[in-house]
């Protein structure tokens, strides 16, 4: 078995792509018509896709369901970034809002922060915390 990617399943196909494009900045390596992209996230490799949710819901049998909706979060996408802080600030200029502000947790062994996508999917950006 290989790895190939996290796909989130969204509902506004372009809004998502632009948001991950035009502000997270990620680099698409596949734009398929209003259904499919996989983003460039670590040296060129694709690990990150959005995939609109009305086409997989049939094949896996959900056609009938609504989306979540008030549930704790079930899946977050993690991106380990230079310097949380300064990429809080650029990314805060692009109008992008965040759940909380840059913040240490010792435990965990990184600076975090937190944001959501247009379709509310959690996003980390972290920093390791150097030990000294």
């Amino acid at each position: 078995m290989k790895f190939n990617n996290v796909r989130i399943l969204v509902k506004d196909y372009r809004k998502c792509f632009n948001f991950y494009t035009q502000k997270l900045g990620l680099e698409a390596a596949w734009d398929v018509g209003e259904c499919y992209a996989s983003f460039k996230v670590a040296d060129g490799i694709e690990g990150l896709a959005i995939f609109t949710s009305d086409l997989m819901a049939p094949v896996v049998g959900d056609a009938d369901k609504a989306q979540p909706v008030g549930y704790r979060d079930k899946m977050m996408v993690s991106f380990e970034v230079a310097n949380v802080d300064e990429t809080y600030r650029a990314l805060k200029e692009k109008g992008v809002e965040f759940v909380n502000e840059p913040t240490d947790i010792p435990d965990w062994g990184m600076r975090v922060v937190h944001l959501r996508d247009p379709e509310d999917n959690l996003i980390e950006l972290f920093t390791p915390l150097t030990m000294e």
